[in-house]
């Protein structure tokens, strides 16, 4: 039986242990706190989700080059909720979520519900068009919904529109 592939804090220590010199950028499709934080403390020094576009993973190696860390900025906030020891700051806590969805993919829910494009979305969560259109992929198969109209009456059915 074939092992699983490493987690993103394995991977990291491996590569720190040989070869120190190397900066390291965790993709994965893992953004709970555990994982994040592990990859951090073993010496990532980015983490991005799978969803990250080419762009956001051009600008990742870029600010790690030059010496700069680069999180994710749905997993920053996970980070500094893990940090600070309290609830999310903002938007559905994910105990509380429907179907499976992800946090993020609930607040892409409330922000389709508010009437908001897929452009706005992305200058809104600071991420790349297609990651937007990967999240709504992800809820409309998790919730069951066909297009932009069930998922807003979905919304509201569930609470996660205001």
């Amino acid at each position: 039986m074939k092992a699983p592939p490493p987690t993103a804090d394995q991977a990291a220590r491996r590569l720190r242990d040989h070869a120190p010199q190397v900066a390291v950028i965790a993709l994965t499709t893992y953004a709970d706190d555990r994982s994040v934080m592990e990859a951090l403390r073993v010496g990532a020094r980015g983490y991005l989700t799978k969803d990250a576009g080419a762009e956001e993973i051009r600008r990742a190696l870029e600010a790690v080059v030059r010496g700069e860390a680069a999180i994710d900025p749905a997993v920053q906030r996970h980070l500094v909720d893990a940090l600070a020891g309290g609830a999310p700051a903002r938007g559905p806590a994910a105990a509380a979520l429907p179907d499976r969805l992800t946090p993020r993919e609930a607040e892409v829910l409330t922000l389709i519900a508010q009437g908001l494009s897929n452009a706005e979305i992305a200058d809104r969560l600071v991420v790349t068009e297609a990651t937007v259109k990967s999240h709504i992929n992800h809820l409309f198969t998790k919730t069951g919904v066909r297009d932009r109209a069930q998922a807003v009456t979905y919304a509201y059915r569930h609470h996660l529109a205001p």
